[in-house]
């Protein structure tokens, strides 16, 4: 089985954050805290270390972690995130979650280690009824072919998907770890952490 210790994590922050009004989502604060500390403090529990990738304020991100930023123009979405997280990993396998789900599951790290088989390229968690097409690792094996995709212009993470050898890590027990905060209201809505 493959250990938390043998994957890299990338915390993706690389966004425009259009709908949270341009405010960078990661820095955005909830009960006093900015997102990204929330998702740091539930992987440094899991014994991984950890990059954020992000494209704006990277003072501050470099504040929580090192940072790496897309290489492709323009914001290529969560996928240009993801190319320059594996591109500059030490490790063959790299997770990646968004910067703006606040209670990623305390074993996360685990299930998706103990979902891999020899053959995998990505692994997607699947909370019973979705798909969750961020919270995911990927073998560095991956980046040709995610290089291709990106140069000829796609942006679509599942179809990437359905090119590589993708399995998908049950969460269904823990739907609400995958809660994530896009604007300001869904932030006012969440309220106090449990």
């Amino acid at each position: 089985m493959l250990l938390p210790t043998q994957t890299s994590w990338v915390i993706l922050a690389g966004g425009q954050a259009s709908r949270m009004g341009g405010k960078d989502k990661g820095l955005v604060e909830l009960n006093g805290s900015p997102l990204i500390q929330y998702v740091i403090n539930k992987l440094s529990q899991q014994d991984v270390s950890i990059t954020i990738n992000a494209n704006r304020n990277l003072d501050s991100y470099q504040a929580f972690a090192p940072v790496v930023s897309d290489s492709f123009p323009d914001y290529p979405g969560p996928l240009g995130g993801i190319h320059a997280g594996l591109k500059n990993a030490s490790t063959d396998w790299v997770g990646f979650v968004p910067c703006d789900s606040p209670q990623i599951s305390d074993d996360l790290v685990e299930r998706f280690c103990a979902a891999v088989k020899e053959d995998s390229d990505i692994l997607v968690a699947h909370d019973g009824e979705f798909k969750q097409p961020v919270f995911t690792l990927f073998h560095k094996r991956v980046l040709p072919k995610l290089e291709a995709f990106l140069e000829r212009g796609d942006r679509k993470i599942i179809l990437l998907y359905k090119e590589c050898v993708t399995e998908y890590v049950d969460f269904s027990d823990a739907p609400n770890c995958f809660v994530n905060l896009n604007t300001p209201e869904e932030l006012t809505q969440f309220g106090t952490l449990q």
